[in-house]
């Protein structure tokens, strides 16, 4: 069963909600997927950071974001992964390669918004729109190359449609945008920056027969909700994309200043039980070991 199969069935189970965790890098996604998670969530936000080391203002292109999701995709191909795609890095013909590109690259589900290509983390200030007719052109690409390629190659992908309207025009031109986004090809919708427990309650129900996303960015402007929670608001997935780069960046900086100040390095009682082993059996040391042990291979014949 391809994973884009497999969160179709979690989206159809009754009374479910989908929990996809933020991933960035291959640390995060193994720390992930050693946890159990069943959805992983490539944040575009994570990805600008870690791969590029910069902000999220729209400056990562579709080599930096598919090669990314193809990497934490192919870590487990079992587990769906939902990835960031921003607008599409452009208009018809260049959401078209994204579309072939992520599904070529084993992700399951992709989202795209309504910002223009200088865009912005969705919690951010300020956001620009490209018109309606712009997005669902976007929309209407995406769902016209998935629809070809799983024709000619039975592969598929879920499509989300992403607005920012919310922000400059209110929630129910949002909500009309999204209704449009279903009737242009996509699949799920996607409200973000929703800043109240009113729009929580409302959205899935304004958007009957179309299962909505809700975006849990850590300290943003959105509620803060538990997976039972939104799913009693009738959510059908909940992405944490800051869960992970957040506290890291928190415990790093603390770290950074220990080693800085004093010239030593704060290393806890279950490192200094664990040394350096944990970390390379988090990233599946132990897996590789026995691949080549069964292969025939010597390397690792005395331990390692």
């Amino acid at each position: 069963m391809s994973a884009c199969e497999r969160l179709r069935r979690m989206l159809a189970q009754p009374n479910h909600t989908v929990t996809a965790v933020g991933v960035y890098d291959g640390i995060s996604a193994r720390l992930a997927l050693n946890e159990g998670f069943k959805c992983l969530y490539m944040t575009g936000s994570g990805t600008a950071a870690s791969v590029l080391g910069m902000p999220d203002l729209g400056i990562t292109n579709l080599t930096d974001m598919a090669t990314n999701a193809a990497m934490i995709a192919g870590l487990d191909p079992t587990v769906p992964l939902i990835a960031d795609a921003d607008t599409g890095f452009g208009e018809s013909l260049a959401v078209a390669r994204t579309v072939r590109a992520y599904m070529a690259a084993g992700v399951a589900a992709l989202h795209i918004e309504d910002q223009p290509l200088n865009k912005r983390c969705g919690h951010l200030n300020s956001k620009e729109l490209v018109s309606e007719d712009v997005f669902l052109k976007r929309l209407k690409a995406a769902a016209r190359t998935r629809d070809a390629l799983k024709a000619q190659t039975g592969q598929d992908i879920i499509i989300i449609a992403r607005t920012d309207s919310l922000q400059s025009m209110g929630y129910e031109a949002a909500i009309n945008r999204l209704r449009q986004a279903r009737d242009a090809g996509a699949e799920v919708a996607f409200l973000e920056g929703i800043t109240s427990m009113e729009q929580c309650e409302n959205v899935c129900k304004d958007l009957e027969n179309m299962p909505v996303l809700l975006n849990m960015v850590s300290g943003g402007v959105t509620p803060d909700l538990s997976v039972a929670e939104a799913n009693q608001l009738g959510f059908k997935i909940v992405i944490f994309p800051s869960a992970v780069f957040s506290v890291v960046m928190e415990a790093a900086q603390k770290q950074l200043k220990q080693l800085k100040e004093t010239g030593r390095q704060i290393v806890t009682d279950y490192r200094k039980e664990k040394g350096p082993r944990f970390f390379f059996e988090a990233m599946g040391m132990n897996e590789y070991v026995e691949f080549d042990k069964a292969l025939g291979g010597q390397a690792y014949a005395d331990g390692i």
